[in-house]
């Protein structure tokens, strides 16, 4: 039997709730809906035909009810994969481990979460209010550098390749996304490749008022391709998403409504639009999942 995880690892409140989420395990679906923005929390769970429990706590806005009788769990993140790290880990506590022996369940739960998020086309023809579903996730963030992830030899070269184009000093991580859950939405977008930055300015190649060291980032990504592999978007969660759900046994994909093109320096209009039509496929979608 496995031992128990200690009162410093699994901090919980004193309602038994866990510590950053304040969730209790009868609040976590099969199926989770995570934004980044706690704001749009309400533009999904505005789709359920019912909500039976909120909560908020910090940048963790948590909605649940039941749609055409699935029962869904929306919930916010925040930006950056460290956000996501702290969603991902207590999701995944809530639903297997015993959080009054404390002790990992034998039997494991397996998550779907499909992650809805706002992103910038970094290729040209990727327009201003499309929709990307990342196949693979590129991370330029150093989450996975404290974590043990399996990658595949294609992923690893991919992983390499990316480095030596961008000239990188550290070493960056690929991850591909659920199959199964690609297949199940592949209606709902263009198929791309999202890289996930850790910050919005330099590490997205944005100049204010102080010079940054790779200013020419922007560029190399568009003419980056690994076999017939471009990259197509910029964010700030996907790859935090998708490793750890590797790592964890879980499902993801993340869906991208796309509101800038940097390559041609255009903004959208009307990305609360854009973002809401994604919104809308993923529930045409979602209850036959």
């Amino acid at each position: 039997m496995p031992a128990p995880v200690t009162n410093t690892n699994l901090i919980l409140n004193p309602d038994g709730s866990i510590y950053h989420l304040n969730l209790k395990p009868e609040h976590i679906s099969d199926v989770i809906i995570a934004v980044g923005d706690p704001g749009r929390v309400h533009l999904v769970s505005q789709y359920l035909d019912k909500v039976d429990f909120e909560m908020n706590k910090r940048e963790f806005i948590t909605h649940v009810g039941s749609y055409k009788g699935k029962r869904i769990t929306v919930i916010s993140s925040g930006m950056g994969t460290n956000n996501v790290e702290i969603l991902l880990m207590e999701l995944d506590a809530l639903v297997n481990i015993d959080l009054k022996t404390r002790r990992p369940k034998e039997k494991k739960k397996k998550l779907k979460i499909i992650r809805i998020g706002t992103s910038a086309s970094i290729q040209e023809d990727i327009r201003l209010g499309s929709h990307v579903i990342s196949e693979y996730a590129i991370g330029l963030d150093p989450l996975m550098a404290f974590y043990n992830l399996d990658q595949t030899k294609a992923e690893v070269q991919f992983t390499n390749e990316i480095r030596t184009a961008l000239g990188l000093p550290f070493q960056p991580y690929v991850v591909e996304g659920s199959k199964k859950l690609l297949s199940h939405f592949s209606e709902t977008g263009k198929l791309g490749n999202t890289v996930t930055c850790p910050g919005f300015f330099a590490p997205q190649g944005r100049i204010l008022r102080t010079d940054i060291r790779y200013p020419d980032l922007i560029k190399k990504m568009n003419y980056f391709h690994f076999n017939d592999q471009w990259l197509t978007n910029l964010e700030m969660e996907t790859a935090g998403y998708y490793a750890l759900s590797r790592i964890l046994g879980h499902e993801a994909i993340s869906l991208n409504a796309i509101v800038a093109n940097r390559i041609r320096e255009k903004f959208s209009k009307i990305p609360y639009q854009v973002t809401g039509a994604l919104i809308k496929k993923v529930f045409d979608k979602i209850a036959s999942l």
